[in-house]
C-alpha cells in the first residue's frame, strides 16, 4: 500500500470524469461483486480498517488519504466516510440475462440520480429480480447515485433499453403484468397475491409516464393518499408499488 497522501486534485466532474464509489457499504458491496472492475481505493486508516472488518480488499491498489483530500476530490457534499473506490460503471445486463424474471422494475427516463439509486435500493430490499432503465433520458452511474442505492448497484441487475416499447413487450411475451402508475389513472393500486410476474413501471416526476408507454401496459393504477398531496417522490411511490405487489407472497 503507497504511504503518500492522495494528492490534492481539482474537484472531478461525475458526469464526465472517472466513476467514484464512496462510502463504508457502497466500497463493501462493489469490492465483493466479482464483475466490478476496480481501479483504485483512496481510504483513510481507518476507514481501511473496518472495510477489512468486513471483508477482503482484493488486489485492488490502495492509496491512504485523508478525509479532507477526499473533500477535495469528492466535492465537500459527499459522506465518503473515508473511503472512495475508482470504478468502471456496472456491467449491464440485457433482458435475456434474466431466466425467469417474477418481479422487474421499469424506469421511463428518470433521470435523477438520487432517485435511481433510492430506487435500486428499495427493489432490492423487496427482492426485484432487475431494474430497466433507457439507455437515453436516465442518469450516468455515479457516486451520489450509488450512495443513494446504499450497496445495490452492485447488487440488482441495471438493464439499459434502447426502446422502452420494444422491452415492455419482449416482457409481455415472457408472461409478466405490466403495471404502470400514475397519480390521474382510474383505477387504485390494490395488493397482488404474487400468482403473476409483474413489471412496475414509474415515470418521471412531472412528466409521468410518455403515451406510447402507457399503451403498453396491461393497467394504469394509482396511489390512493386521503391528504391534500396526491403524488409522492418517485422513489417514495416505487416502495409502496413494491410492497404491494409482494405482500400476498
Amino acid at each position: 500500500m503507497s504511504r503518500n497522501k492522495f494528492p490534492p486534485k481539482p474537484r472531478y466532474d461525475p458526469d464526465t470524469g472517472p466513476v467514484y464509489l464512496y462510502g463504508l457499504h457502497t466500497v463493501r458491496a462493489a469490492l465483493d461483486n466479482p464483475h466490478r472492475i476496480r481501479k483504485a481505493l483512496l481510504a483513510t486508516p481507518n476507514a481501511l480498517a473496518r472495510l477489512r472488518e468486513t471483508g477482503e480488499i482484493g488486489n485492488v491498489p490502495v492509496t491512504e488519504t485523508t478525509p479532507k483530500d477526499l473533500d477535495r476530490l469528492l466535492g465537500g457534499d459527499a459522506v465518503h466516510q473515508g473511503v472512495a473506490l475508482e470504478v468502471d460503471p456496472v456491467a449491464r445486463f440485457g433482458l435475456d440475462d434474466i431466466a425467469r424474471p417474477r418481479l422487474v422494475v421499469v424506469l421511463d427516463q428518470i433521470t435523477d440520480p438520487h432517485n435511481v439509486g433510492a430506487i435500486l435500493r428499495t427493489a432490492c430490499a423487496f427482492g426485484a429480480d432487475a431494474v430497466v432503465t433507457t439507455a437515453r433520458h436516465s442518469p450516468r452511474e455515479t457516486g451520489v447515485m450509488a450512495k443513494a442505492a446504499s450497496g445495490a448497484l452492485d447488487l440488482v441487475p441495471m438493464i439499459e433499453v434502447r426502446n422502452l416499447g420494444d422491452a415492455l413487450q419482449k416482457l409481455k411475451d415472457r408472461g409478466m403484468r405490466v403495471l404502470g402508475f400514475d397519480s390521474e389513472a382510474d383505477a387504485p393500486l390494490k395488493p397482488r397475491d404474487g400468482s403473476q410476474p409483474l413489471a412496475i413501471v414509474l415515470g418521471a416526476e412531472g412528466k409521468g409516464l410518455r403515451q406510447r408507454t402507457r399503451e403498453l401496459c396491461d393497467e394504469m393504477v394509482r396511489l390512493d393518499m386521503p391528504g391534500p398531496i396526491k403524488s409522492l417522490n418517485v422513489s417514495n411511490a416505487a416502495a409502496i408499488a413494491l410492497f404491494a405487489a409482494t405482500a400476498g407472497q
